[in-house]
């Protein structure tokens, strides 16, 4: 489990392209066969991700959670961006197709991966955060997500948001978590942009076209900072920083956030024209 550290506004100000990079952008979380996990130390976020092409994948433990089992103090948010697959979690399986959420709670011991066909893994995007209470294992298809549409063709954000754990969805102790899929010929997301100051975020950008890719920006209002990124790579957004992007062509990407609220419609918009 890799660890990234925080870093402030005035250190980021000074950051050249590669400084930035390596500490925000997590270029490498899907590989073939594998689970592969990054902890940020911006509200004790874990993210991973996991392709179990030919045999299941087990949720084993790391020594830098200090803790029994995986779980044994957090919660966990999982996202299919791949072929159908199935998360057997104590016992139980859960089917899994493009786009499903399973949200295991703090507790939860023995997690497998596994995909339904070799020729096309399930790919599975992991989020998670530490917990005070143990919610219910909870299954959410991209239906039950109550999908809405939002933005318009003309401004290039014409695009569907999937909700799946906040306060009127999936229960969890801190995680909130969904994603958003851009209608073709939109590339903007999250315009206006905003923060939230009691949370940090994650995005996963995927189903980027082949050779196209999104320019992310971050960093505070008035001094942002930009990042290309490229399909199935992550972005760590701090609590002060904006986090918006723009692709060379229509794409989705996951959410995730994590702190002290839950509530979806906090943010704190930042008009165009303030922007530096």
């Amino acid at each position: 489990m890799e660890q990234r550290y925080e870093a402030s506004p005035r250190e980021v100000e000074r950051m050249n392209t590669k400084e930035l990079r390596a500490d925000f952008l997590v270029e490498s979380l899907f590989v073939n066969g594998k689970a592969n996990f990054v902890y940020s130390h911006y509200d004790r976020m874990v993210m991973g991700g996991v392709i179990p092409s030919g045999r299941a994948i087990k949720l084993a433990n790391s020594d830098t959670l200090k803790s029994k089992y995986f779980l044994e103090r957090r919660e966990m948010g999982i996202i299919n961006i791949g072929g159908k697959g199935t998360i057997e979690a104590d016992g139980e399986s859960y089917p899994m197709e493009k786009l499903s959420c399973l949200y295991l709670g703090r507790g939860t011991k023995k997690v497998s991966f596994k995909s339904s066909s070799k020729k096309t893994s399930a790919k599975f995007f992991i989020f998670s955060a530490p917990a005070h209470k143990d919610y219910p294992t909870t299954l959410y298809t991209k239906e039950q997500a109550l999908p809405f549409t939002l933005g318009a063709s003309e401004t290039s954000n014409h695009r569907t948001i999937y909700k799946y754990i906040h306060g009127d969805g999936i229960k969890s102790c801190q995680v909130v978590m969904g994603l958003t899929v851009l209608k073709d010929g939109s590339v903007w997301n999250t315009m206006p942009a905003h923060t939230h100051d009691r949370r940090s975020e994650v995005y996963l950008y995927f189903d980027v076209p082949k050779d196209q890719g999104v320019m992310h920006f971050m960093g505070q209002a008035l001094e942002t900072r930009h990042l290309w990124v490229q399909s199935e790579q992550a972005i760590i957004s701090p609590p002060w920083s904006i986090h918006a992007g723009s692709g060379t062509a229509s794409y989705s990407f996951i959410w995730a956030m994590a702190g002290e609220n839950q509530d979806f419609a906090d943010m704190d918009f930042i008009e165009l024209k303030m922007i530096r």
